[in-house]
């Protein structure tokens, strides 16, 4: 069997990195940007800051930010059409995964027109021509959508997030600049945080891992563990911000190419259901999901985990003290930095729990969870943290 590994053609990272969209566009001979962003960003002034590269670079350039939390199947359409009324030649998407998913859809549509009702995108879609070239800077460390082939639309009339991974949307340049995540609210820094953790986890123990992927992961829960909690207590505190840049970025190009597992699928319904915003899900989920996991062949795993979080004499812990430690570890962080405990706390309804279980057990993402889950064994962890 072969490891697949897909990555940017080229990243940057560090503070003011994103000078170098002017170098990339004259370099790849680009004429025109179709810029999306979302309303907060330009009013926030984020977007402005990309605006004086382009204008400085004289590249001209047409603003789309009809985006949506969880990006919909309209959001992406209505791109589309603004994109090929533009005339623009290439995508520059400024913003955390709603952005740089609605993005991906865009450019994967507008190469593929006959994909252009969005749900047949859904699982591995048979796209035959690499997306129109995006160029993405994320403004959040956690969904490290700017170097993953995965990206995730919400089917609004089925009440469904639809998982679309496709080797042809990854971003042909990432421009990773902590600069850019100052203005993030500590709430979104601990969520987009902790989503960036649940990847780095989710991949580090689903069947598929290999050493490189490892490799990957690994570090990221190390870089999480260690700025995670300084980047939402100070939000301009360089160092935590490069740290927490890096960590979701590396997590990004471990789980792209290796998968996730039911953290995932299960948080996926909750933001169709109820718009929960993509990290809290995740990151209210994890621990529960970790001690289900706790019961399979990656068990001895999580003393790995337990170390990248800097838990002392991990090498002479049994395995069963290797679980608790690392759940703890986890369940620690997340307290830290506010993350809701229980689902009842973000508006979940117990009456729903059912058809989210089902919803959950047809994700996309729950082939890769290193124990089988049946719907009944889904509802009852929804119950558990209900």
């Amino acid at each position: 069997m072969a490891n697949r590994i897909i990555l940017n053609e080229t990243s940057y990272h560090g503070a003011g990195s994103r000078s170098e969209i002017a170098i990339e566009i004259r370099r790849r001979g680009f004429k025109k940007a179709f810029f999306v962003t979302d309303k907060d960003l330009i009013k926030f002034g984020v977007a402005a800051e990309i605006e004086k590269v382009l204008n400085h670079s004289a590249t001209p350039y047409e603003v789309f930010s009809e985006l949506k939390a969880n990006p919909s199947v309209k959001n992406v359409q209505d791109g589309v059409d603004a994109f090929k009324k533009s005339g623009a030649d290439f995508i520059l998407a400024l913003g955390g995964g709603s952005a740089i998913d609605t993005a991906k859809g865009i450019g994967i549509v507008a190469a593929n027109p006959e994909f252009y009702d969005i749900v047949s995108l859904e699982g591995v879609a048979d796209t035959k021509n690499k997306s129109v070239p995006v160029i993405a800077l994320p403004t959040t460390a956690g969904t490290a959508a700017e170097v993953t082939i995965n990206y995730v639309i919400t089917d609004e009339k089925s009440k469904k997030k639809m998982v679309c991974v496709d080797p042809n949307d990854i971003p042909v340049v990432a421009i990773i600049d902590p600069e850019l995540m100052y203005s993030m609210p500590k709430g979104l820094t601990a969520a987009t945080g902790m989503d960036a953790l649940t990847h780095a986890i989710e991949s580090f123990i689903t069947p598929g891992a290999w050493e490189m992927s490892d490799m990957f992961e690994y570090k990221a829960m190390e870089l999480v563990h260690l700025h995670l909690k300084n980047a939402v207590d100070s939000p301009k505190d360089q160092t935590a911000r490069e740290g927490m840049a890096l960590a979701q970025y590396v997590a990004g190009m471990g789980f792209s190419n290796v998968g996730l597992g039911i953290v995932h699928s299960m948080a996926h319904p909750l933001g169709a259901f109820y718009d929960t915003p993509h990290g809290v899900a995740n990151a209210l989920l994890l621990p529960y999901v970790m001690e289900y996991n706790a019961d399979s062949p990656a068990a001895p795993k999580y003393k790995d985990i337990a170390k990248a979080f800097g838990v002392e004499g991990t090498e002479s812990m049994s395995v069963e003290n290797g679980i608790k430690a690392a759940i703890d570890a986890v369940k620690q962080l997340s307290l830290s930095v506010g993350i809701p405990q229980k689902l009842h706390e973000i508006g979940v309804k117990e009456e729903d729990i059912p058809e989210l279980a089902v919803a959950a057990f047809n994700d996309v993402c729950a082939g890769g969870n290193p124990r089988p889950a049946s719907v009944k064994d889904i509802e009852e962890l929804y119950h558990k943290a209900f």
